[in-house]
This record gives C-alpha cells, sequence and structure tokens, in this order.
C-alpha cells in the first residue's frame, strides 16, 4: 500500500516551517548596559534585575561585548582586586568584557541561532537589525519554547 500524501504534506509543512521561524519572531528583550557604565552599575542592574549577563553597547546601541555574573563575581572576589566600593564606581563596565558578542539579524532562522549556540556552548545570542543595533536576544529556553511544536 503506497503511503498517504498528507503525512509527507505534513512533514514538509512542519519542514518548511521550522526553517522560516526567524530570531526577530521570538527574540526577547535584550539585557544591554551602556559602555560608559561602571562596574557599581553592571552589578547593580545584574543583582536587581536577577539577570546571568549583560550585553555592553556602544551610544548607537551596537553591542561591542558580553559580561556574564559569573565573571564579574570571580573579579570581585579574587584576592588581589581592592574590594572598597569606590573601585567600582571608577571602572568602566566594558573593561569587564570578557567575551566579544556573537550576533545574528533578526531575519536569521532560529535553527541557525541554536546550531551556533550549542556549538560555541553560549546561553544567549544578541539579534541585531540591519544597522547592527542590538534589538533582542535569543537562548536555549527560548528555542525550546518554540521547536517542539514542529518536532512533536
Amino acid at each position: 500500500m503506497p503511503q498517504s500524501k498528507p503525512r509527507n504534506s505534513t512533514v514538509g509543512n512542519r519542514s518548511r516551517a521550522v526553517r522560516s521561524l526567524t530570531c526577530g519572531q521570538v527574540m526577547c528583550v535584550p539585557n544591554v548596559l551602556n559602555k560608559e557604565a561602571s562596574v557599581a552599575d553592571a552589578l547593580d542592574r545584574i543583582t536587581s534585575k536577577n539577570w546571568d549577563h549583560l550585553f555592553i553597547v556602544n551610544s548607537e546601541r551596537v553591542p561591542i561585548g558580553r559580561i556574564h555574573a559569573v565573571d564579574l563575581l570571580k573579579i570581585i572576589a579574587k584576592k588581589t582586586v581592592n574590594r572598597d566600593i569606590a573601585w567600582m564606581h571608577a571602572i568602566p563596565a566594558r573593561q569587564l568584557i570578557t567575551q566579544e558578542t556573537i550576533t545574528m539579524r533578526e531575519n536569521s532562522p532560529l535553527l541557525k541561532a541554536a546550531a551556533l549556540m550549542l556549538a560555541h556552548d553560549l546561553n544567549q545570542l544578541a539579534v541585531t537589525n540591519s544597522e547592527g543595533q542590538i534589538v533582542g536576544s535569543v537562548s536555549p529556553s527560548i528555542v525550546a519554547r518554540h521547536l517542539p511544536r514542529f518536532i512533536l
């Protein structure tokens, strides 16, 4: 008995749909901080908002790097750092950048973003518009929230 066409067309429809889902359609609001902000500002933002990372942006909102909360805590915990609160207000947060920002465009497929996060062991990617300005972010939790409906 030949296979029925509805199954093949359903699989084809799902396949096309999952490949057409873009980062811009599912992105969330990015965690950003201006490059002129201080370490104290970064620490305050991370702790008050319960964030695990911040994207550091220039005055045009173009991402220049990323600060992860764990890296910030490691710097503060180092015995060589003066734990006086004044140093945190004097040092710009951009000096804490530990990783360059890997970005995806709004029209990039979410599957491509998921593969990039897996390949580079990242927990978020910045989503940028055509001018390179950050407009959102995607994470494994966003991928997990949106892709299973196409698999099941």
